[in-house]
């Protein structure tokens, strides 16, 4: 079974992972519940803050987005701390994909925020950005953990 803390911070990190980018975050979140239960482990998700809706520009947003994924990537790398300090190495395997997953959405959060930036009094240009650098559909990564529920 999965360290007892390391359970409690997984737990902790769903809540976080439900409070952000919709679809694929909640399908993280159920990557995390899954491994739970597949460890025997308990399940308690916390509550989940209301997102930040109101912001003073197309900027705003975005830096709020990047801010937010440089946290969840210190708090995952904390999971792995914790992990690999209780010697739960099943654990840190788990984890292992969580870190590569946000090394790219920090670049792609940061590019995107380059891009809006630049593109703040012609807004449109962010659009053409969007579609020709994320508008093919992503394709699965047969690497990702298995989601509980099945991913959206």
């Amino acid at each position: 079974m999965a360290a007892a803390r390391f359970v409690e911070r997984l737990n902790e990190q769903i809540a976080q992972e439900l409070a952000a980018q919709a679809v694929e975050e909640r399908n993280h979140a159920m990557m995390m519940v899954r491994y739970l239960l597949d460890a025997d482990a308990p399940v308690t998700i916390p509550g989940v803050a209301a997102p930040e809706c109101q912001f003073v520009d197309i900027v705003s947003p975005v830096a709020l987005a990047l801010e937010q994924e440089k946290r969840v990537s210190d708090q995952i790398a904390g999971l792995m701390g914790v992990a690999r300090e209780a010697g739960d190495y099943l654990s840190e395997q788990f984890v292992q994909w969580f870190l590569k997953e946000q090394v790219e959405e920090v670049s792609t959060m940061s590019a995107l925020l380059t891009v809006i930036e630049r593109s703040s009094e012609t807004p449109m240009g962010v659009e053409d950005y969007l579609v020709r650098e994320h508008g093919a559909p992503a394709v699965a990564d047969p690497t990702a953990p298995a989601v509980a529920g099945g991913a959206l």
